[in-house]
């Protein structure tokens, strides 16, 4: 479930927002409907590891890899697949931090709700 909402906010939201905002629908949907901290990880990695590779290949393909060649010799990674999965896991990692941070924040929340009325 937190795979498919990441997934299809972040593809909305991206045409209009900028890259950034990734991290705040992770964190977001991790924190309202993660269920442990290792599916709010790895869900979050996955969905937007998969979803900037696809949206570069259906970018990068048509125009026969051009753009993604330059960028890829600019940055010294020389092949242009390498610079789409470098890219892939680096948005990944991010998401995935934020979405355990989210996680994490909604744990920390609901201790502190049971603390109070211990208290």
């Amino acid at each position: 479930m937190v795979f498919i909402v990441i997934v299809i906010i972040c593809f909305l939201l991206q045409m209009i927002a900028p890259w950034w905002i990734i991290i705040v629908v992770a964190f977001a949907t991790c924190g309202i409907i993660g269920k442990t901290g290792k599916i709010a990880f790895w869900h979050s990695f996955f969905a937007i590891c998969l979803l900037w590779i696809g949206y570069s290949l259906f970018k990068s393909l048509p125009n026969d890899n051009l753009l993604a060649s330059r960028v890829a010799v600019m940055t010294g990674v020389k092949l242009w697949w390498a610079l789409l999965l470098v890219t892939g896991i680096l948005s990944g990692l991010v998401a995935g931090i934020s979405g355990y941070c989210g996680y994490q924040f909604r744990m920390a929340m609901l201790a502190k709700k049971t603390d109070d009325k211990i208290a």
